[in-house]
């Protein structure tokens, strides 16, 4: 029989449910199933352990079973995302004694035999909901003229934390606003009765939204809507006093199409060949401070304590690294004088004047301590030049016909100063198989940084007018979430397969199955 468990953060284990016991054989095949729900913004690790049930116990069910009368024989542990991107979902692992199994240290090393772990998707899973929705009777929130309204519907996490997986775009002027439809896929926001936020914002330039009003259903709920074909009323939470209430509004959600189909998934596209590659860019502007003083971004600590940079690497790398096979990281820096040099706006972090690659998360945290000792901290603070940069990496995997997802970690102490070449490099970017996760460390005032991430507002725009075909950014300030169960990634990682897949299908790349 084998138990299977979740490792948490916190490294203790719940257990997940267990096989059921098949009879006197050395070389088990286990029918039943288990279902867990797939978090691509979080490294799952799964632990499975397997026993030999004593003959007296056949008879009973296996959840009374009691594991401490049972004979241990070894244990493997993986990530859920191990398996995923493998073309045929299985994994094979070796069985190990625990280490504080009572067996001698020799016995240790003995073959235990192997585990073969397989995964597939669930039909419900690859199951896209289509919706257009529409609110009626919003209030003023401009002082000379109507409502910019748009949506952000978030999912909410065990923690009652709310991650943004789909949002509309901004229709200007206007309290009775249609939106264009939405795509959802099932398994993005957990199940069809998870439970939804559904916020309206009224668009401002400076990133400040006003909230308009917010309701929180499940999709299922959202069906019934359109079902019945009535509206839902909007709340707003207010205080009184020391309370907080909610107060019921005039506007109403109206859902006007609600379909369901069945679409290649994420998971579909991994098991077909696409991979997901990692670059990082990491600031190493003045505003940081003196890496030798302990007030420094830059910092680091002798006690192996990682400062914010390091920190939002390793979070980042961790869960990307599996669906990377080569493992191999360009790794940039931006903002500092070399040695012998003017201020360098791109440079290897290496030190490599030919190559920009290093070896995992490793490669990556030698690479950026020796470059603290290397460059002096300079500016000003351009992303242009890096963006450009990873973006001739994806389209030379374009033109040289790769299935390949480029995913930029862009670290930063301050405001960028090449706004409008940003913008430029990034509209220039949205047609490449690339997003960008932007992390701001310290205390600066970060509100330019909204502007870049379309998540609360329009699409960006080129100096030349052009608009961007699709939101590719994403930015947190890392002080944000530090202090919850949710990292500074989950908030970060939640949207990239959504880019992904409206990447992949807006250029017909199906994948090979």
């Amino acid at each position: 029989m084998v138990v299977i468990y979740t490792k948490g953060r916190d490294g203790g284990l719940s257990e997940l449910g267990r096989t059921e016991v098949v009879l006197n054989s050395l070389n088990p095949k286990w029918i039943t199933k288990h279902n867990i729900t797939y978090h691509f913004e979080v490294v799952q690790t799964l632990v499975f352990r397997v026993y030999d049930v004593d003959t007296q116990f056949h008879n009973v069910d296996v959840k009374m079973l009691r594991l401490e009368e049972q004979q241990f024989l070894g244990e493997a542990t993986c990530a859920l995302s191990q398996i995923v991107p493998k073309s045929d979902r299985l994994l094979t692992l070796d069985l190990v004694y625990r280490e504080d199994s009572e067996s001698s240290r020799s016995n240790r090393h003995r073959d235990r035999g192997k585990l073969i772990v397989h995964a597939e998707e669930s039909v419900s899973s690859k199951t896209t909901v289509e919706m257009s929705l529409r609110c009626s009777d919003l209030e003023y929130k401009d002082l000379f003229s109507k409502s910019d309204p748009f949506l952000i519907i978030s999912k909410l996490t065990e923690s009652g934390t709310a991650i943004p997986v789909c949002k509309t775009e901004v229709i200007k002027n206007e309290l009775k606003p249609a939106w264009k439809p939405i795509y959802l896929n099932i398994q993005q926001v957990g199940s069809k009765d998870s439970p939804l936020i559904m916020e309206c914002f009224n668009f401002n330039n400076n990133g400040k939204h006003d909230l308009i009003g917010k309701i929180q259903k499940s999709l299922a709920d959202l069906e019934k809507l359109h079902a019945i074909g009535q509206g839902e009323n909007l709340f707003l939470p207010t205080t009184v006093g020391h309370d907080y209430q909610n107060k019921i509004l005039k506007s109403q959600l109206f859902v006007d199409k609600f379909t369901e189909s069945v679409q290649h998934t994420f998971l579909d596209y991994l098991a077909g060949g696409c991979e997901l590659n990692f670059m990082v860019a990491v600031d190493f502007t003045a505003s940081n401070g003196n890496p030798r003083l302990p007030d420094s971004l830059h910092y680091i600590d002798p006690s192996g304590r990682p400062n914010a940079y390091q920190k939002a690497i390793i979070d980042v790398v961790e869960v990307l690294q599996f669906y990377d096979s080569d493992k191999r990281f360009p790794a940039w820096g931006f903002g500092a004088r070399p040695i012998d040099g003017p201020v360098n706006h791109c440079f290897n972090l290496n030190g490599s004047s030919h190559y920009c690659e290093v070896e995992g998360i490793q490669g990556i945290m030698m690479a950026y301590t020796s470059a603290l000792q290397n460059v002096s901290l300079a500016g000003p603070t351009l992303f242009g030049p890096v963006i450009t940069n990873a973006a001739l990496n994806a389209s030379q995997s374009v033109a040289n016909g790769g299935r390949k997802y480029f995913v930029l970690l862009i670290i930063t102490d301050g405001v960028v100063t090449d706004l409008q070449e940003t913008k430029d490099a990034l509209v220039k970017a949205s047609d490449l198989p690339l997003s960008i996760l932007i992390v701001g460390v310290g205390g600066a005032d970060f509100k330019e940084m909204e502007i870049l991430d379309a998540d609360k507002g329009e699409r960006l725009e080129s100096s030349t007018g052009r608009v961007a075909s699709r939101d590719i950014v994403q930015f947190v300030p890392f002080r944000d979430v530090q202090s919850g169960e949710i990292s500074v990634v989950q908030a970060l990682l939640a949207e990239l397969p959504s880019q992904f897949l409206t990447y992949m299908r807006s250029r017909d790349v199906k994948p090979i199955l």
